[in-house]
């Protein structure tokens, strides 16, 4: 009887661990434009977001073809994150503007670390799909075609399920 309760016990206390886990992947974020942009608000949508900086070459590389791929697909958030603003905030919008990032801009501060984790490199894109499952979380860049094929994909069976 004693090991009915504990192992109920104790399938009760992964379920508990498996919600906090859940919880852990939200994330709230302010951009530029004083917008606020929440991973639980975009339930039902798939949700890029790109984390960059002005000196990574790569980085300024794949802008325009994160920004085509919004432009083309309206229905998906997209989100850019830069991760240097030592040079001042305008620089880094005026940058941001300059090479055709034309999506929200989110600018690196003391919550995005504790919110996504460690960026060990740059640049970094997570996908997230509609259900608020993290599909896609590497280094390197990715293209319009890439973003398009990802977010083609249907949401798992189990997550999408509400």
């Amino acid at each position: 009887m004693k090991t009915k309760r504990l192992a109920g016990f104790f399938g009760v206390f992964v379920a508990i661990l498996a919600l906090a886990s859940f919880d852990a992947r939200a994330w709230t974020v302010t951009d530029t434009a004083g917008a606020k942009h929440d991973l639980a608000s975009y339930k039902g949508r798939w949700v890029v977001v790109n984390f960059w900086a002005t000196w990574c070459a790569p980085c300024v590389k794949e802008i325009p073809e994160i920004a085509e791929f919004r432009r083309a697909h309206p229905d998906v958030v997209v989100l850019g994150i830069a991760m240097d603003v030592e040079d001042g905030v305008e620089k880094t919008k005026q940058f941001a503007k300059k090479v055709g990032h034309d999506y929200p801009l989110v600018l690196e501060d003391e919550t995005i670390e504790k919110q996504f984790g460690k960026v060990k490199g740059l640049p970094v894109t997570m996908v997230f799909d509609p259900s608020g499952k993290k599909i896609y979380d590497r280094l390197g860049t990715v293209s319009k075609r890439f973003l398009e094929d990802t977010t083609k994909r249907k949401a798992s069976p189990a997550s999408s399920a509400t």
